[in-house]
């Protein structure tokens, strides 16, 4: 029993030493083209609110 006990605990310590990474899934082209647009549109926004906000700024 004991010798049984020694090697589940051996193999419980490997288990969590060489426990598998976790890793991200490859995008498709779907998804990639899903992100550029999000960031696109992200980018986008932030140039309109800062030509909004310099021109709020000066007198017209």
């Amino acid at each position: 029993m004991a010798k049984d006990q020694s090697t589940d605990r051996a193999k419980r310590e490997a288990d969590k030493a060489f426990k598998p990474v976790t890793t991200q899934k490859p995008m498709n082209d779907y998804a990639k083209d899903q992100h550029s647009q999000n960031e696109n549109r992200e980018r986008l926004k932030a140039e309109r609110l800062a030509r909004e906000a310099e021109s709020k700024g000066l007198p017209e």
